[in-house]
C-alpha cells in the first residue's frame, strides 16, 4: 500500500488521500521548497471529505498508477481541505471562476513555484469525455508547456494575480448613500427571480440560501410588504415537503438537482442545518405556522443525535455517498443510505400500513425518480411529502428509522470548525428563545463552552478541532460567526460572560482583520507568506460572508454597549462595499440585512426586575429583528416599579411609560 505525506494530517479529507499513489503534500513550506528546488509547477487539488465529485476524481485519477506517475514526475502535488483552509480556497477559486466562468469542487489549479496560478478547472475526467479535456492530456500539455515556454507562463501568472487583486479591491472612498431605494432594488431583483410555482429563486439546481430569507423577512418587517414574506414562507414549505429534507430523521441535504426540491445531492452540511433551522424559526415567528417550528425541531433532533461531539461541539458534515451493500464496503452510491424500494417498506410496515405510508411519501412500485442520468436510483424511491398526511405516521417512521440504521451510515466528517459551530450555536440559541425549550439552550451553551475551552486562549481563536488537536489560526468568519453566536446566546440566557467574550473577540477581530486604509475586513490576518493576496470576501452564498456578519455584530454591539467606534467601523465597511450593495444587491443579502439594521431607528425593551420570564415569552413570540432586549435587576436608572418586574419600551432613546403588565407590553409592541 502506498503512503504519502498526508498520513500525519488531521483533516478527514486529507486522510482519505493518504494512501493514493500520488505523492501528495499538505499545503506548506515543504511542498513549496520542493517545487522551487526542483523547478516544478504545483498541482493544487482542493476539496472536502463529503464531496461526491472529489471521490469520483480520486477513484478515476488519483488512484491510477499511470496518472500518479505523471503527476509525481512533472509536478508537486498538493492537497487542501477547503473547510480547513478557506483562505487558500478563496484565492484560487476566484482565479478559476474568472478564467473559466464557473467554479466548484474538486478544484484543480496549476501554480508556479511562487504559488501564482496559471491554469485551472474543477473536475477533470481521466480521459477526454463529456466535452471536457481529460486529466491525462492536460497533464501532458502543461508539463510540455512548462518545459518549453516557462517564461511566458510565469509572466502571465504575475499578471493574473495583479488582476485578481484589482478585482478584489474595495474602497470606502466612493460614497454610497444607503437608503430605502437600495433595499427596494434588492427586493425587486428577488421578486423577478422567484419561482412562484415551486419556490426558491432561479431554476435547477436549487440551493437553499438562507441569507436570502434573512433579507426578505427583515424587508417585510420594515415595509409590511406581504409578498416579501410570502416568497420566503412558500419556499420554506416547498423545501420541507421535498426529498431534500430527510423525511424520516430530519436535517437537510445540500441541494436539489431538480427544480422541485425532490432529488437531492445527499450530503448534509452543518452550516445548512444551522442557517435553515434559524430560517424556519423566523418563518414560524412571522406566520405562526406550527409545521415550520416542527421542521426546526427535526433539524435540531438530527444535529443532537448525529452531529454532536460528546463534549458538545458540532461535527462538520455527512457524506453524499454511502455503502450500497455491506458485503461490498468499497462500492458506494449517491444517497444509498436514504433511498428505498417499495418491497422493503412493505416488509417493515406490513401491506396495509405500507400502502398508507407510500401514498403520503410518493413511493412507487418501480421507483419514483424519473430523471436519473447517472442511473443511481433505478427501482428506488426518494421520500417526499406527495400528499397531505392522513393520520399519524410516527410509528411507521420509527420502524423505518430502525431498519435504516441497520445500513452503513454515510462517512462522518468529525472535525469541529469554529465558524460553522457559530452558525449552529446561533440556531440553538434562537430555538431556545422562540420554542421555549431549555434543551436547545443547553446544546448552545455546551457547544459555545467547548469552543471557548478548546479553541480559544483568551486572545487567539483557532479554527479546527479534531482528535484532541486544536489548530489553524482563525479567519474572519471564525471570529465573526462565533461572536454572533455569543451575542445570540447572551440574548437567550443573559449570562454576562458571553457578552464580555463577544466584545473581546470583536476587539481582536478589529486588530487582526480590519483594513484601516480602505475599510472592510480581510478574510485573513497579515503575515502569511504562502498567500499571494489578502482577500475581502463579500459574497453571501451557502454561508454568509465574514464581512456581512462582522458589520451586523458591530452594529448590535454598538447599540448594546453604546460604543460609537463599533458603529463607525460598521459604517465604513458598509461604505466600502457600497458599490456592491447598489449594483449587485442579491449577491450580498446578508450585508443588506446589516445595511437595513443600520438604517433602523434604535429600539430597546428594558426589563427591570427579578421575574422577566413572562415578558420574555411574549417578546420572543414576535419577529423583532431590530429590537435590543436588556434585562436588569431593576435597581438602576430604570427601576422595578413597586418591586414588580417592569417593562420599558424605548424608541430612538425616548421611552414610553413603564408597565408591570405583560398584556400592556403586548399592546406596546403592536
Amino acid at each position: 500500500m502506498h503512503t504519502n505525506k498526508l498520513i500525519d494530517e488531521k483533516s478527514p479529507y486529507l486522510q482519505q488521500h493518504a494512501h493514493n499513489p500520488v505523492n501528495w503534500y499538505p499545503w506548506g513550506a515543504e511542498a513549496f521548497e520542493k517545487a522551487r528546488s526542483e523547478d516544478k509547477p504545483i498541482f493544487l487539488s482542493i476539496g472536502y471529505s463529503t464531496c461526491h465529485w472529489c471521490h469520483v476524481m480520486e477513484r478515476e485519477s488519483f488512484e491510477s498508477e499511470e496518472l500518479a506517475a505523471v503527476l509525481n514526475a512533472y509536478f508537486v502535488p498538493v492537497k487542501v481541505d477547503r473547510e480547513e483552509r478557506p483562505d487558500v480556497d478563496r484565492i484560487y477559486m476566484s482565479f478559476v471562476q474568472a478564467s473559466t466562468g464557473s467554479g466548484g469542487w474538486p478544484m484543480s489549479v496549476f501554480l508556479t513555484p511562487e504559488l501564482k496560478p496559471f491554469y485551472g478547472g474543477t473536475y477533470f475526467p481521466p480521459d477526454n469525455r463529456y466535452g471536457r479535456p481529460g486529466f491525462k492530456s492536460i497533464l501532458g500539455q502543461l508539463a510540455k508547456s512548462w518545459h518549453e515556454d516557462r517564461e511566458r507562463i510565469v509572466e502571465s501568472s504575475v499578471g493574473v494575480v495583479e488582476q485578481l487583486k484589482q478585482y478584489a479591491r474595495v474602497s470606502s472612498e466612493s460614497k454610497t448613500i444607503l437608503d430605502q431605494a437600495i433595499l427596494d432594488s434588492c427586493y425587486f431583483q428577488y421578486r423577478r427571480s422567484f419561482d412562484s410555482k415551486l419556490g426558491g429563486f432561479g431554476g435547477a439546481p436549487k440551493f437553499p440560501r438562507p441569507v436570502t430569507h434573512n433579507f426578505l423577512l427583515r424587508y417585510y418587517h420594515r415595509t409590511k410588504n406581504q409578498e416579501a414574506m410570502d416568497m420566503v414562507l412558500f419556499t420554506l414549505r416547498a423545501m420541507a415537503r421535498g426529498g431534500m429534507n430527510d423525511q424520516l430523521a430530519g436535517g437537510f441535504h445540500r441541494y436539489s438537482v431538480d427544480a422541485h426540491w425532490f432529488v437531492p445531492h445527499f450530503e448534509k452540511m452543518l452550516y445548512d442545518q444551522g442557517q435553515l433551522a434559524a430560517s424556519y424559526l423566523e418563518g414560524f415567528q412571522v406566520s405562526g405556522e406550527e409545521s415550520l417550528a416542527q421542521v426546526a425541531r427535526d433539524i435540531f433532533r438530527y444535529v443532537q443525535r448525529e452531529m454532536t461531539h460528546p463534549q458538545g461541539g458540532f461535527y462538520s458534515a455527512e457524506d453524499a455517498d454511502s455503502v450500497i451493500d455491506p458485503a461490498h464496503p468499497h462500492e458506494k452510491g449517491e444517497g444509498a443510505f436514504y433511498i428505498w424500494t417499495k418491497a422493503e417498506i412493505v416488509e417493515v410496515l406490513g401491506q396495509q400500513e405500507a400502502e398508507r405510508f407510500c401514498r403520503r411519501y410518493g413511493v412507487e412500485e418501480n421507483g419514483n425518480v424519473s430523471e436519473d442520468p447517472h442511473q443511481e436510483f433505478p427501482g428506488k424511491n426518494i421520500l417526499f411529502q406527495a400528499r397531505p398526511a392522513e393520520g399519524n405516521f410516527e410509528e411507521a417512521i420509527a420502524k423505518l428509522i430502525v431498519r435504516r440504521n441497520t445500513r452503513v451510515r454515510p462517512h462522518l466528517d468529525d472535525k469541529i470548525l469554529t465558524s460553522w459551530n457559530g452558525l449552529m450555536i446561533s440556531a440553538f440559541a434562537k430555538g431556545a428563545q422562540v420554542l421555549g425549550d431549555v434543551q436547545y439552550l443547553n446544546a448552545a451553551r455546551r457547544a459555545a463552552d467547548f469552543i471557548l475551552e478548546t479553541l480559544y486562549d483568551g486572545s487567539t481563536l483557532l479554527r479546527r478541532f479534531r482528535e484532541g488537536e486544536a489548530a489553524i489560526p482563525g479567519f474572519l468568519d471564525d471570529y465573526a460567526f462565533f461572536t454572533q453566536a455569543l451575542l445570540d446566546l447572551y440574548e437567550a440566557c443573559f449570562d454576562p460572560r458571553y457578552l464580555q467574550t463577544a466584545i473581546r473577540l470583536t476587539d481582536r477581530m478589529l486588530e487582526l482583520f480590519r483594513d484601516p486604509a480602505d475599510g472592510g475586513f480581510f478574510s485573513t490576518m497579515e503575515g502569511d507568506a504562502s498567500l499571494v493576496m489578502r482577500m475581502k470576501e463579500d459574497y453571501d452564498g451557502a454561508e454568509p460572508s465574514g464581512n456581512s456578519i462582522a458589520v451586523l455584530n458591530l452594529l448590535r454591539l454598538s447599540r448594546r454597549a453604546g460604543n460609537d467606534r463599533y458603529r463607525e467601523d460598521a459604517e465604513r465597511t458598509l461604505n466600502a462595499f457600497g458599490t456592491r450593495l447598489k449594483t449587485a444587491p442579491t449577491g450580498v443579502p446578508q450585508m443588506m440585512v446589516a445595511a437595513q439594521y443600520s438604517m433602523s431607528v434604535p429600539r430597546q425593551i428594558v426589563l427591570a426586575g427579578t421575574e422577566p420570564a413572562p415578558f420574555l415569552t411574549e417578546i420572543r413570540k414576535r419577529f423583532l429583528p431590530e429590537h435590543t432586549v436588556i434585562v436588569t435587576a431593576g435597581d438602576g436608572e430604570m427601576p422595578a416599579v413597586d418591586g414588580k418586574t417592569t417593562a420599558y419600551v424605548c424608541e430612538n432613546f425616548a421611552c414610553q411609560l413603564p408597565t408591570t403588565s405583560v398584556q400592556k407590553l403586548v399592546e406596546l409592541l403592536q
